[in-house]
């Protein structure tokens, strides 16, 4: 098939499924596989495929029946920035150009809830990816087209729905991947008033909901309104799992920078983050659904409420020292994981976890002599070693414990 089909099938496809009103698994399937097709090459910021994709975005926007809030009546909203893949180099770089793509739902309302997924990825690889074989298409189903499929999901809900007290503004940005850029830039020149804000949701990654369907919500402190909310939201069996700090490495923070309430929705890190595989064959539908439904009936609970406060929280990775390490195992962690200790959920070939051993689904509960309850411990425990020091790592393997000396 030629690429050029693909993108007149796919949007056929979605014009007919929305006349039919069928925004269900099979919509959010459509706009994954477009988004992370090769057509789109990885939808790199500033490239053909990041272009691409904010087209399609912008239709989809357009398809619901959602007002362009861009710049000049449209639905773009262009910047420019330096970036360099060298991350000593601090000042200068190459320009680049992104597009976020906005959209608005104008309820008449006195208040603004901000809902937003970045679009942007890889490209061919190159700085932040994981994989080290030759330049190829990191496709990014669930980072992120994930959370712009299920962004467009809640967006169909609410232009139908009932929950009326609030306008709603649609943001697809770029630049995440390079460093937050296009939500940066939105909150310092904004197509909206700020200050009407009410509060800002963010979905990254919310394609790989684990079968004991435990969801990720940071922020949860950055307003006092939302701990008791949560706990009475009932959705699917979803498990929130939730932390307080409104500052994380994805683009509510920016939002949470202007004071602005934040909740950052995430279904957990694997083995293909920031590789070719993450496929969108690989995408768990059914729980991508439910994911946009719980958000929805967090919406649908606050609505009514009035503007919501704001509180300042503890950034929690800064407070525990989680950025003064200068060692790595070489091993992802399970962020959703529950329980004691921080479990792995992959172990990257050639680094010293994979050479002592270490396995996917191991539970480190203690390095050298320090005791590891979390994964702030385990960032903690890190910052104590030097490249080249041994110490020896407790893993917990289904029932058995397992000590196995690492070199850093």
């Amino acid at each position: 098939m030629k690429k050029g089909m693909l993108l007149v099938l796919v949007l056929s496809f979605t014009q007919t499924v929305f006349w039919g009103q069928k925004f269900d698994v099979q919509q959010l399937k459509v706009d994954v596989v477009y988004l992370a097709s090769d057509y789109l090459e990885g939808r790199e910021t500033g490239k053909k495929g990041e272009q691409l994709a904010a087209e399609y975005i912008a239709y989809r926007f357009e398809q619901l029946g959602l007002a362009p809030k861009g710049d000049d009546g449209s639905y773009f909203h262009e910047f420019d920035f330096k970036y360099s893949n060298n991350p000593h180099v601090t000042d200068g770089g190459d320009k680049k150009v992104g597009k976020n793509v906005v959209a608005y739902l104008d309820n008449g309302a006195a208040n603004t809830i901000v809902i937003g997924a970045h679009y942007d990825h890889l490209g061919m690889g190159g700085f932040g990816s994981l994989y080290t074989g030759e330049p190829a298409i990191h496709n990014g189903a669930d980072d992120n087209a994930s959370g712009i499929a299920a962004m467009l999901k809640i967006a169909a809900h609410l232009k139908q729905g009932r929950a009326k007290s609030n306008n709603y503004l649609f943001i697809g940005f770029s630049g995440e991947e390079m460093g937050l850029f296009g939500s940066k830039k939105y909150v310092e020149n904004p197509t909206i008033d700020l200050s009407k804000v009410n509060y800002m949701i963010n979905m990254d990654m919310v394609g790989r909901l684990n079968e004991e369907k435990v969801l990720a919500i940071h922020g949860v402190g950055t307003s006092p309104v939302f701990a008791g909310m949560i706990d009475e939201v009932q959705v699917g069996g979803i498990k929130a799992k939730t932390s307080d700090s409104g500052i994380g490495p994805s683009d509510h923070t920016s939002f949470y920078l202007k004071d602005i309430p934040v909740l950052h929705f995430f279904t957990g890190q694997h083995s293909d983050y920031h590789k070719p595989v993450d496929d969108a064959a690989l995408v768990n539908y059914k729980g991508l659904n439910l994911v946009g439904n719980y958000i929805i009936a967090i919406i649908e609970k606050l609505d009514g409420s009035g503007k919501v406060a704001f509180t300042k929280t503890k950034n929690e990775t800064q407070g525990r020292q989680a950025a003064s390490f200068k060692v790595t195992l070489g091993v992802m962690p399970d962020y959703v994981s529950e329980g004691d200790g921080m479990k792995i959920d992959s172990v990257i070939e050639g680094r010293p976890g994979a050479e002592a051993g270490m396995q996917s689904g191991d539970v480190i509960v203690k390095m050298g002599d320090m005791e590891v309850k979390d994964i702030y411990d385990y960032m903690k425990g890190l910052g104590k070693y030097k490249k080249g020091e041994t110490t020896t790592i407790v893993v917990l393997r289904g029932k058995e414990k397992k000590s196995l000396k690492v070199t850093f």
